[in-house]
């Protein structure tokens, strides 16, 4: 079966949205290339209708374009979104990934769909914004199986469910 993996840009003090706005001082060849390893290995991408309208700006654009997307509404029921997401990991091929997109994020942790969470922590306080797993309200244990400190001071961290 297929794993869905969610990488997310977040600050130290948990703000994942805007990272436009505070993450392109720390964008660098390594974290760059760190990033292109992950894309590598994914061959579909799921997103949310938001995260979805803004990529094509992002400096990874070539790569979005030419990979195949699933778009997921919040307009969906919550049944039809688990029966989706349980369909697309039981479909042939390599790693789903999820990019940005924390409301998404959030509804596969709800649902226990995600398999993997990568979290490049970023080394500023940004202050305000929405914060990362704002709408999760139940305990979901995590455990850490890679963490790396970039140049930058970039941590890359990812956890499974456990």
């Amino acid at each position: 079966m297929r794993k869905i993996v969610a990488t997310l840009l977040v600050s130290l003090d948990g703000v994942v949205e805007a990272p436009q706005c505070w993450q392109p001082a720390y964008m660098d060849a390594e974290l760059a290339a760190s990033v292109g390893l992950q894309l590598a290995a994914v061959d579909v991408l799921l997103l949310g209708r938001a995260t979805y309208e803004e990529l094509p700006d992002h400096w990874f654009a070539d790569y979005v374009v030419a990979t195949p997307k699933v778009v997921v509404s919040s307009s969906l029921l919550e049944s039809d979104l688990t029966e989706a997401v349980t369909q697309l990991k039981q479909e042939p091929g390599r790693t789903i990934g999820v990019a940005g997109g924390p409301t998404l994020v959030e509804s596969l942790i709800r649902r226990d769909l995600l398999d993997g969470l990568r979290l490049l922590v970023h080394p500023v306080v940004v202050g305000r914004g929405r914060r990362l797993f704002e709408h999760v309200t139940a305990q979901r244990p995590l455990e850490l199986v890679h963490a790396h400190k970039l140049a930058s001071g970039v941590l890359d961290l990812t956890y499974r469910p456990s």
